[in-house]
């Protein structure tokens, strides 16, 4: 039973601390510049729901999304965004919108999708479901499995 007390991770020279996730992941951006990219990206995510462009918008809005700490007011903002594609998107187009974003988007919406339920009083369940059912049914239970997994949070 002594080796269930062994911390692997302390071991291993390559297993990266959440600092040097996030540092990796800013870089030398300044948190204001990220938020600059953020209200950037709203403003054209909204063109493009004006112009009913919700392919367009859902896949802009899901580019580049904030990773980090220090970041919770820009992340907030970001899944805000994604929730108007969302909201605005009829339940009918959900399956083929989901079906034309590329793996790594999927990944990234399932992300936003999760975001979106931690604040249920300011997002639409129901909606968030119905993503999610369409999401699980184009990219399958890996892609949930790979949001768990994935320490970075959007």
């Amino acid at each position: 039973m002594a080796f269930r007390k062994i911390d692997i991770d302390a071991m291993e020279e390559d297993a990266f601390g959440q600092d040097e996730i996030d540092s990796q992941e800013i870089g030398d951006v300044h948190s204001q510049e990220v938020e600059a990219q953020v209200n950037s990206r709203a403003q054209e995510v909204r063109a493009l729901l004006q112009r009913g462009d919700n392919n367009g918008a859902l896949s802009r809005s899901l580019l580049n999304p904030p990773y980090g700490r220090g970041l919770e007011v820009v992340k907030l903002k970001s899944t805000q965004i994604v929730m108007e594609v969302l909201n605005s998107t009829k339940t009918a187009d959900v399956a083929q919108l989901v079906k034309n974003l590329p793996s790594e988007e999927q990944d990234v919406l399932m992300k936003y999708l999760y975001a979106g339920m931690a604040a249920p009083e300011q997002n639409s369940s129901g909606v968030l479901l119905a993503w999610h059912e369409k999401l699980t049914e184009v990219a399958g239970q890996g892609c949930i499995v790979r949001v768990i997994t994935d320490r970075r949070t959007v």
